[in-house]
């Protein structure tokens, strides 16, 4: 008797800090992929606008680029977490971030640390 309540406390004390740790854990990842969605958001809409200013077809190509970046930042679903393909999507983004990067010649190194994140370039 004293071993099944003991087990039925330990399920029930076990449960409780487990959805508790599963929130803080959630929302710390959360967190870390929207602040990296937010800065490569952040770095095309920038360089977008500093190359709408000139219009030869280099620029054209590297504007096409960005444009395809920020409309794949804009389909991401935010607000889905049981979508099943985010991880694919969120790399597909790396890649184009990085596609980005390296046709406007600029050193790509996304960090995230738990003190903060930076683009280093």
């Amino acid at each position: 008797r004293f071993h099944g309540e003991g087990y039925q406390e330990g399920l029930a004390e076990g449960s409780h800090a487990g959805m508790a740790e599963g929130r803080m854990y959630g929302a710390f990842h959360g967190a870390r992929i929207g602040s990296e969605i937010g800065c490569y958001l952040g770095f095309a809409l920038t360089w977008h606008c500093l190359l709408q200013k000139c219009t030869d077809e280099k620029n054209s190509k590297k504007i096409k680029a960005l444009d395809s970046l920020i409309g794949m930042i804009q389909k991401f679903p935010y607000e889905d977490p049981t979508y099943d393909k985010l991880q694919e999507d969120l790399e597909r983004i790396r890649g184009k971030f990085k596609q980005v990067c390296s046709m406007l010649n600029i050193q790509s190194d996304f960090r995230i640390g738990t003190e903060r994140s930076s683009l280093a370039f």
